[in-house]
């Protein structure tokens, strides 16, 4: 069946907002599983300089055989809005490599990361953290979690959808491989689905941490204090 511009723009605006780019263009989506029913447009942003006052943040979640994966985030802290500006991804390699390829991100720039950072790589007998330190990458000193240590998924998940809702959370529309995870980042039967998720699990990190971003260029942070515990290692 041939539907006139006008009856086809009918039918897909009858769809769910987050739905209707897949139905009209075959883009792949999860639709009512997805984590994130939010049209792209919602969040997209055209990536253009953010004001000095902005602070940053980077997250990454660490990968052998599924990839690593990483982002650099702004955040407003006076209107409280989250951007994505950078990602990325690669499978393989170890933290020296990463490290090689994300410190042109800036050496100042505070990362978060996840609890598996603790842990030890069998060949070094160092924890995986402590690795990427050493190759100069300034990550924070504790693993992400919210405020009181909690690192529980679903209110990260709930508090970077509300800000989504709200027009609060941006993301760089050139960010393809963030996007393609966006899409199909999903649950079964209500549970999380830990594959595909590389990049979302990253952002999360980063969105949970962002007390802890800086402006750039300022490597200290204002609230910065070993004494204090509080601040971040090298």
């Amino acid at each position: 069946h041939i539907y006139t511009r006008e009856q086809a723009d009918a039918i897909i605006a009858g769809y769910p907002r987050h739905e209707r780019e897949a139905r009209a263009k075959g883009i792949p989506t999860l639709g009512s599983g997805r984590i994130f029913p939010i049209a792209d447009e919602d969040i997209a942003w055209e990536y253009a300089p953010l004001p000095p006052h902005f602070v940053w943040i980077a997250g990454i979640d660490f990968g052998w055989t599924h990839p690593t994966a990483a982002v650099k985030c702004a955040w407003d802290r006076d209107d409280d809005v989250f951007y994505v500006c950078s990602a990325y991804k690669r499978k393989e390699a170890t933290p020296l490599i990463h490290s090689g390829a994300l410190k042109p991100w800036g050496d100042w720039l505070p990362w978060a990361w996840p609890h598996d950072g603790e842990q030890t790589e069998k060949g070094s007998g160092e924890k995986i953290a402590e690795q990427y330190r050493q190759h100069g990458l300034n990550f924070l000193f504790e693993r992400a979690c919210f405020e009181g240590g909690s690192i529980k998924v679903e209110p990260g998940l709930m508090g970077m959808l509300d800000m989504m809702h709200t027009g609060r959370f941006r993301v760089a529309e050139h960010l393809s491989d963030w996007w393609d995870e966006f899409r199909l980042y999903h649950r079964d039967n209500g549970r999380v689905v830990k594959e595909f998720d590389d990049l979302m699990d990253a952002t999360r990190y980063a969105w949970m941490m962002r007390r802890h971003a800086v402006m750039e260029g300022d490597e200290y942070g204002e609230e910065a204090s070993y004494a204090g515990g509080s601040g971040w290692m090298y």
